[in-house]
């Protein structure tokens, strides 16, 4: 009798801020709920103000097209499917999918038509569902690559295709350094002045931590192609938004 393999985490526990992976779910999602009025605003912060730009240029590079069926996992707010949602058009669909109920109220305030609380490592929709499926910054929060990308599998069509948005550290000391300033200290400081005061500050501490200790970058590729995605590549924009795509 063959064991299950330990689940392949996107980081370690980081037991400053919770014991155990239970533990770890209940405070990332309370984190979420709280702070989901200001997580808006942070991101632009976060994405030096380039973001909703960004995140249109890159579903394009990745194939999503009028017409298609698209998820979007770990939705938030709603800022990349927003961007979903206009580029597959009337004759397309776009769903939102996220656990945090605080981020999905956020999400229809902003005119998202489609979504459902849900988690990544069990989708609720038949095999073949979608022609596009997109998470944007959001991998280092699941609980098992392995288990996350063989749903991503699952759910899409034959020929569906993959985009991963995630912030990955810089190869440079100096500027992993500045990174570290800016997203360690800076952004925390200025999340604190929002709705959610001390949560936002240590969502956005927590945020940087989970970069800093995230599994390096061909990690995820293998795993990618071990799920039986094909075309696995990751694209690197302004040395520290890595895009990676495939396709099923």
């Amino acid at each position: 009798m063959t064991s299950e393999p330990a689940p392949l985490r996107p980081h370690p526990l980081l037991t400053q801020y919770y014991a155990d992976e239970e533990s770890r779910r209940r405070r990332v999602l309370s984190w979420f709920d709280e702070s989901a009025a200001d997580y808006d605003w942070i991101n632009q912060a976060m994405s030096f103000g380039s973001g909703s730009r960004y995140r249109r240029q890159a579903l394009l590079r990745a194939g999503l097209a009028p017409g298609m069926k698209a998820l979007d996992v770990a939705c938030g707010t709603g800022a990349v499917t927003t961007s979903v949602q206009e580029i597959v058009g009337p004759a397309g669909q776009a769903l939102g999918l996220d656990p945090s109920t605080g981020m999905l109220l956020q999400a229809r305030r902003h005119v998202v038509r489609r979504l459902m609380r849900g988690v990544a490592e069990a989708l609720p929709f038949p095999e073949g569902r979608f022609d596009f499926l997109s998470m944007g910054y959001a991998l280092r929060h699941v609980v098992d690559l392995r288990r996350t990308f063989q749903e991503y599998h699952r759910v899409l069509a034959p020929g569906g295709r993959l985009l991963i948005l995630e912030v990955t550290p810089p190869r440079s000391r100096l500027s992993f350094r500045l990174l570290e300033l800016y997203l360690g200290r800076i952004v925390p400081l200025l999340a604190r002045l929002g709705h959610g005061g001390r949560t936002s500050r240590d969502l956005m501490r927590y945020y940087w931590e989970t970069i800093e200790t995230c599994v390096a970058p061909p990690v995820i590729v293998a795993a990618l192609n071990e799920a039986g995605f094909s075309q696995v590549e990751r694209r690197v924009e302004m040395s520290i938004f890595s895009e990676y795509v495939a396709v099923r």
